[in-house]
């Protein structure tokens, strides 16, 4: 089988070899957004990122199976390809480990004023800030549960939270003390402490949380973004946080990266900025390698039984 790897996947030499063994024909390509060769295009199976956003899915005449290093699907044709009858797999649970523990190290950040505290370390000066937060017996909001919302929940659970799930489907983990439909989000932050988006970019999710939602919110409830800049309305963000209609937000993707150095953003004490660096582990790969390995076995297998 001829497949395509990208370099948003890097294998280690011996992880090609065991991948070569269950029969595949690798063709490396760097750069996604860089002309792909004849052969390429002839490719069966595809291990890519944003590949699809450079090329035409019709210019690959017989892919059946795409392999993608990211858990969000809103860098690919998803009904186009559906419509093909190509198999679609992405990298669920990869990253939820690193991106949980990122939300929690946010909020923390914001409720025990640790930048403050660093600063003053910097200067040599002793000031006791008596305004600090305690996060235990709060309520988390998480809204889209699926790995990276689940992992969230295991990691807000232990300082006595409550925990209210948001999905189109109730999750089944004794984790979650409540359930709202994705219909219902209003109803859901209206009492949460913190409100933390794991949820996929669809059309209907793209600028959900916006004015009218964030006037649902607590006046000191923190917004977290894990998921895609494009679900906040970044401008009605920006209001909600300098009228104080929210307390704080921990932000890690934007409607346009990098984020603009205009921002308003940039210089608000009640904001956690990192440039989309929530997913990043050295532990990724290994993960990352068994998804795709085993789904690599798994169709070849399905192919050799038709």
């Amino acid at each position: 089988m001829k497949l395509l790897m990208t370099g948003a996947f890097n294998p280690t030499d011996e992880q090609k070899l065991n991948m070569e063994k269950l029969g595949c024909e690798i063709m490396f390509q760097q750069m996604e957004n860089e002309p792909l060769t004849q052969e390429m295009f002839e490719a069966e199976a595809v291990i890519c990122n944003g590949l699809f956003l450079h090329n035409d899915l019709d210019k690959f005449p017989n892919l059946k199976l795409i392999q993608l290093t990211s858990a969000g699907l809103d860098r690919v044709p998803v009904e186009r390809i559906n419509k093909k009858g190509i198999k679609l797999c992405n990298a669920r649970g990869v990253y939820s480990t690193p991106m949980a523990e990122w939300a929690l190290t946010g909020v923390l950040t914001l409720y025990k004023h640790t930048n403050t505290f660093y600063n003053n370390q910097q200067n040599h000066k002793w000031v006791k800030d008596r305004s600090v937060k305690e996060l235990s017996d709060s309520t988390i909001c998480i809204v889209g549960c699926g790995s990276v919302g689940s992992e969230c929940a295991k990691m807000f659970k232990p300082f006595a939270s409550k925990i209210i799930a948001v999905d189109i489907v109730k999750p089944t983990s004794d984790l979650f003390d409540d359930y709202y439909t994705i219909n219902n989000v209003t109803e859901a932050v209206k009492n949460a402490d913190v409100v933390i988006l794991t949820l996929p970019l669809t059309d209907e999710t793209r600028n959900l949380f916006n004015k009218e939602l964030f006037s649902q919110f607590k006046n000191d409830a923190v917004l977290v973004n894990i998921a895609r800049g494009a679900i906040v309305n970044e401008t009605d963000l920006t209001n909600a946080l300098k009228s104080k209609t929210i307390g704080g937000a921990v932000l890690d993707v934007f409607n346009t990266e990098p984020l603009s150095e205009d921002s308003e953003l940039w210089n608000m004490e009640n904001v956690i900025i990192t440039p989309h660096n929530s997913f990043v582990s050295p532990k990724n790969n290994e993960r990352l390698y068994n998804v795709v390995y085993n789904n690599l076995k798994d169709y070849m297998k399905g192919e050799e039984n038709k």
